[in-house]
């Protein structure tokens, strides 16, 4: 059985009359891409602060590798790394001094810390841009340069706070390949995103919290299956005679019916056969469409029906 790397158990945080963290519990085990979900003000800042023994809390434990977590345990944090959503470097150092001076925090032998700064260089492609200052990098190199920064001492553990915000496709798609490469060699891996898609494509576990509170938890497909969706019908159709959308939601599965823009989406809960379904009753009443289709849900759609659709305000 794998080892647990993160142990958080009834954790809570209060801002005076505000819970930030009611009774939150989570488990990551060892080698895991961990997908933290939320939406803004849901806790999840909180609870990555809590875990790294920047804030205080209230009740509960946090045990990292095992043992208790502490502010003075520096030997816990030696085996940690952060990338913030803000990037954190310092504009009067080199990309090289920056990496250099975040793996001094951690690695004092000169030797292996050149030998760590020069890998963490190659790993996030900045060999080009050792002398340069942040202030002539794109914000795509920037985010590489924060990595760098977070990962040059070889932590065990790696949290990733939103780490591909405003980053164009290119810096994006070599930010989430070096993140699975850092999976494969080792590292478990804290993921917060907005983007459903990343979360899709990385995370192995993914536990959704909201209002302090852990709401949903599983792998991807686990939490498709927890959604009253399983299954939208789309239908490119021009024209729709009167009563064709009340007698589609007599179909049998389908709990919802919109018609927009020429696109008649079916949303079915259940069921192996709806387009099958909805194709014949098309054929039977001689209505002419363009093209149908099936769309399974999303890790966007599970996130929106469990958390709800409302704007936040940031957290």
């Amino acid at each position: 059985m794998s080892n647990t790397v993160v142990e958080i158990n009834n954790l809570v945080k209060r801002y005076k009359e505000l819970i930030a963290l009611d009774n939150f519990s989570l488990k990551i085990k060892e080698g895991e891409v961990f997908g933290l979900l939320g939406p803004n003000g849901s806790g999840k800042t909180t609870t990555i602060n809590c875990m790294l023994s920047i804030l205080s809390y209230d009740k509960g434990e946090i045990k990292l590798f095992g043992e208790k977590m502490t502010p003075n345990r520096r030997d816990i944090k030696a085996r940690i790394g952060i990338v913030s959503q803000n990037v954190a470097v310092f504009d009067e150092l080199t990309v090289y001094e920056n990496i250099e001076y975040f793996c001094g925090l951690y690695i004092k032998d000169k030797q292996v810390r050149k030998k760590c700064v020069e890998e963490a260089i190659d790993f996030v492609g900045l060999q080009d841009f050792k002398k340069f200052y942040p202030k002539k990098l794109s914000g795509g190199l920037l985010r590489r340069l924060n990595i760098a920064c977070g990962i040059a001492h070889k932590p065990e553990l790696i949290i990733f706070d939103e780490p591909t915000v405003a980053v164009d496709p290119q810096s994006r798609n070599r930010i989430l390949e070096g993140i699975e490469e850092l999976n494969k060699k080792g590292a478990t891996i804290i993921y917060t995103s907005h983007y459903m898609e990343e979360v899709e494509q990385l995370c192995n576990h993914i536990l959704i919290m909201d209002k302090g509170k852990k709401i949903a938890e599983g792998t991807s497909d686990e939490l498709k299956g927890m959604i009253k969706n399983t299954e939208s019908v789309v239908v490119n159709v021009r024209h729709l005679k009167e009563g064709v959308i009340e007698d589609i939601k007599k179909l049998h599965h389908v709990y919802d019916v919109k018609y927009m823009n020429n696109i008649l989406t079916i949303k079915c809960s259940g069921g192996k056969h709806n387009i099958t379904h909805v194709a014949e009753y098309f054929e039977k009443e001689n209505i002419d469409y363009n093209r149908i289709y099936s769309e399974l849900p999303t890790l966007n759609d599970v996130f929106l029906e469990i958390t709800g659709k409302e704007l936040r305000d940031k957290e």
